[in-house]
């Protein structure tokens, strides 16, 4: 049985539409993480440009700058991480109910 290329042309182009949206949703979304019980906190986008980091007054000792240095990439890593998890979420519930080829599912 041959797919209906209309209604598949139909579908890609609803993909993308549904892409693009995700993608403009994730440039503005701004995501924080945070290490230390909140005493260093990063904010980045859903695209990992990385917008602000606050450090808390009582995290900044210079006799144990590796603390705050480790501090600081934890919250990076975690701030990385929620978005990753964030535009991995949208883009799955955006694909939803788009049918795709055999062995193009995303």
């Amino acid at each position: 049985m041959q797919p209906d290329c209309e209604k598949m042309m139909s579908a890609m182009a609803k993909a993308q539409e549904q892409l693009f949206k995700v993608q403009n949703e994730l440039a503005t979304l701004n995501v924080e993480g945070q290490a230390g019980g909140g005493a260093v906190k990063v904010v980045c986008n859903g695209e990992f440009q990385f917008k602000s980091i606050k450090i808390q007054p009582d995290a900044v000792d210079m006799s144990d700058l590796t603390m705050l240095e480790d501090l600081v990439l934890t919250a990076i890593n975690d701030a990385s991480s929620k978005a990753k998890d964030i535009g991995q979420q949208k883009m799955t519930s955006s694909m939803k109910g788009i049918p795709l080829p055999p062995g193009l599912g995303l």
